[in-house]
């Protein structure tokens, strides 16, 4: 239900930006925009293509999918990350996310139930935040025990 209503509102406000900006309100922006609100969590845009043709039943060109995701963007409903060598988007109004990156395998994990709002708002004077994405940066647990094993294994060699 939740999800619903912050659908129809990113759908109002896609619908003032389009008429502010003059730009025409295709079936076809507002099928992006449906599709995008439905997924859960990020996006590649061959994935919403997928998603858009096997799911919503509906084709829509590469370009229009572009450029209605830089007109989303604008409008401050979809966000853009850049995950070392991938890009991918989502939809931000009504979100809060948090990922942790691994800096040695570039493994990407959404971190669910954070909310750090309260502590940022309380330190910044005169700012109205809509909405937040945070990028944490450290070694998957994958990654960490195997660096430890590496490190282990070359202090006993140097010990022998």
């Amino acid at each position: 239900m939740e999800n619903n209503r912050i659908a129809d509102i990113a759908t109002q406000i896609f619908s003032e930006y389009l008429k502010e900006n003059k730009c025409r309100r295709t079936p076809e922006r507002f099928a992006v925009l449906e599709a995008i609100y439905s997924l859960n969590g990020s996006f590649e845009i061959k994935e919403l293509m997928e998603h858009l043709e096997k799911q919503k039943k509906f084709r829509v060109s590469r370009a229009t999918i572009y450029n209605t995701i830089t007109m989303l963007i604008q409008a401050n409903l979809v966000t853009h990350h850049q995950f070392g060598a991938i890009s991918k988007y989502e939809k931000c109004y009504g979100t809060a996310k948090a990922y942790t990156i691994c800096t040695k395998c570039g493994k990407v994990t959404e971190v669910s139930n954070i909310n750090i709002t309260d502590n940022i708002t309380k330190n910044i004077k005169k700012f109205h935040l809509t909405h937040y994405s945070l990028h944490l940066h450290g070694l998957c647990n994958k990654c960490h025990m195997a660096m430890k094993r590496r490190k282990a294994r070359l202090t006993k060699s140097k010990l022998q």
